[in-house]
């Protein structure tokens, strides 16, 4: 599948952006266009996308932490999963700035980070009922 790696920041169908990023986190209209607001105010904060056939079928938003980039959202839309667009995702941050890769996320997507090649550590029950884990990909040496 032949794809375009893009900055969001900017994308000409912003609609195609918050429905994605909905997917990644609670969908509630505010806080969806809060998030992308701080993607594109905050310097250290980045939001990328694939585009195929001038469709965004993936993304992925990141923030710098020193030496580390912290994923902080992850979506594929749902035609395309279970395809490796977000594995190759994470392989196009890592190829393209070469950092340790950090992410927090729930038992439903623990897996996908694991088969990426994260090392997974629980943080334990976070919130009520609620088991969060810690995921971290070194830069290979």
């Amino acid at each position: 599948m032949k794809y375009q790696w893009v900055s969001l920041t900017e994308y000409y169908n912003p609609n195609e952006v918050r429905e994605l990023l909905a997917q990644c986190m609670w969908p509630d209209e505010e806080r969806i266009l809060a998030e992308l607001e701080c993607y594109r105010k905050e310097e250290e904060r980045s939001l990328f996308g694939f585009v195929i056939d001038h469709a965004l079928i993936g993304l992925v938003g990141v923030s710098s932490i020193g030496e580390m980039l912290r994923v902080r959202h992850i979506a594929v839309k749902p035609m395309y999963r279970h395809q490796g667009l977000g594995s190759q995702m994470i392989l196009e941050l890592r190829s393209r700035y070469a950092q340790a890769l950090i992410a927090e996320t729930d038992r439903e997507s623990v897996e996908f980070y694991r088969k990426a090649g994260f090392q997974i550590e629980s943080l334990g029950e976070k919130y009520p009922g609620v088991e969060r884990y810690k995921c971290t990909l070194n830069v290979e040496i």
